[in-house]
């Protein structure tokens, strides 16, 4: 099939590699020359575990290809994926100007090709057009509005929301949990059932529906998964002030089967590209529609609380003054492990407070240093360590922002020996108290009393 990839970001290049990789002819369409030359030469513009690898493999063999002609991408397309970003503007609405303007230049692209008798086969058939950016209800009419006011040609629409997890997003793409494809006849739906029959082989469903439901579903996921995590991050703060212990109270609720484990884990909040703007665009379409989403609107702000929470813990042990002249080490820029990417990064929201009380902050990440040092205003005023000890020197306090796998097992001795102070504030409850008691640290985490030198003291 051929198939056009409009957007070369993460779910873009993800999708379009892997379709190839299952013998698709794909073309990467971007407007940045400065990615598809980088993509040309056989790099990437992101950070994604075996990502690189594949998108070497799949280009060599003829299958993947990358441009910013937009004419040369689209006129041979049997299924265009629509895959640009919806940023969230101040007040939380997806922005979909970016997703609009792909409209207009497939509408004028439709309007030039072939007609009935001219062109082959796949020229002849009617496109499909595919919105797997995530958006509000309603944007795939307002797609298809926006293509129809530019040619009379026939297309197809439909919507097909993507559910790929940064850091394991090739292996949630070959082993999906569901398909969800949203559109408004069998034939389309068909065709795009063909098209991902590769990937279900396990037996794993593919559910066909209606578009504003499709539309809906990854809305509903990630709000869903969101409000867990700011529901355990809620009973942790309970735990604090009670002195309970929320990995207990976790490991005790979490045995039953009704509730599961995942995303049950206390920490700083969520981050990245997708939770926090698909919960405000919930919010948003709420108040568009007139209907208050009271529980989406409070797992937003237990999320933004928590940061503000885990900073108090800072400044309390800091005697809320000034930080001048000391240095706080930094582990994890990341907002997850597996992934480079800093949107809506606890850490540095973090990072932003220690700078404004003076701190001098040295920050360590394995993927995510060379991103944050081109985020303004953050990046060039942190200094950087090229391996995790190295941040430690002279350090007063050590923030863990990201759980890195190289950070689960430190060597504590060295740590106490390179840093100033013995003091550690986990924001991912890596360690256990009785080992960071035996070390002889002050360690503060999450939901659990801090730990003195050889004492238990009240957080």
């Amino acid at each position: 099939m051929h198939i056009t990839m409009v957007g070369t970001g993460y779910v873009g290049l993800v999708t379009g590699t892997c379709l190839a990789n299952t013998g698709n002819d794909v073309t990467c369409l971007d407007v940045d020359p400065r990615k598809i030359d980088l993509l040309n030469s056989g790099g990437v513009p992101i950070y994604e575990p075996g990502l690189e690898e594949m998108v070497k493999r799949n280009a060599r063999a003829g299958r993947l290809h990358f441009t910013t002609d937009k004419a040369k991408a689209y006129q041979s397309a049997e299924v265009i994926f629509v895959c640009v970003g919806t940023p969230s503007d101040e007040r939380g609405h997806a922005d979909l100007k970016y997703v609009l303007a792909a409209a207009a230049d497939i509408g004028d692209a439709i309007e030039k090709a072939p007609g009935a008798t001219g062109g082959s086969i796949q020229e002849r058939r009617s496109k499909i057009i595919v919105v797997k950016s995530t958006v509000p209800v309603g944007t795939n009419a307002k797609v298809k509005q926006a293509i129809a006011a530019r040619t009379n040609k026939t297309f197809r629409m439909a919507s097909n929301p993507e559910f790929l997890k940064e850091g394991a997003a090739i292996n949630d793409f070959n082993k999906p949990d569901r398909v969800v494809i949203g559109c408004e006849d069998k034939g389309t739906g068909d065709r795009l059932r063909d098209l991902y029959e590769p990937f279900v082989r396990q037996g794993n469903p593919i559910f066909v529906m209606d578009i504003p439901s499709a539309e809906m579903v990854k809305y509903a996921a990630n709000a869903m998964l969101a409000t867990k995590i700011s529901f355990i991050n809620e009973i942790a703060n309970l735990c604090e002030s009670y002195g309970a212990d929320v990995d207990e109270v976790r490991r005790g609720m979490c045995s039953d089967k009704r509730i599961g484990n995942q995303f049950l884990y206390p920490g700083l909040g969520y981050g990245g590209s997708c939770f926090p703007k698909d919960v405000l665009a919930c919010i948003s379409m709420g108040d568009q529609s007139e209907f208050t989403t009271h529980l989406l609107k409070a797992v937003h702000q237990v999320n933004q609380n928590q940061r503000s929470q885990f900073m108090k813990k800072l400044d309390r042990h800091f005697g809320g003054g000034s930080l001048a002249g000391k240095t706080v080490a930094v582990w994890g820029i990341a907002f997850k492990p597996g992934t480079d990417d800093i949107r809506e990064a606890p850490s540095i929201t973090l990072m932003q407070h220690l700078i404004s009380r003076g701190a001098n902050v040295v920050a360590y990440d394995p993927v995510a240093v060379d991103v944050c040092k081109k985020l303004p205003g953050v990046g060039d005023k942190i200094a950087y360590a090229d391996e995790p000890y190295a941040a430690l020197e002279g350090a007063h306090a050590l923030v863990i922002c990201t759980d890195w796998d190289e950070f689960r097992h430190p060597d504590f001795d060295v740590m106490r020996q390179k840093m100033a102070d013995p003091v550690v504030f986990d924001g991912r409850n890596l360690y256990r108290l009785d080992a960071m008691r035996e070390a002889g640290f002050v360690y503060h985490s999450v939901g659990r009393d801090a730990v003195g030198a050889g004492e238990k003291v009240k957080a």
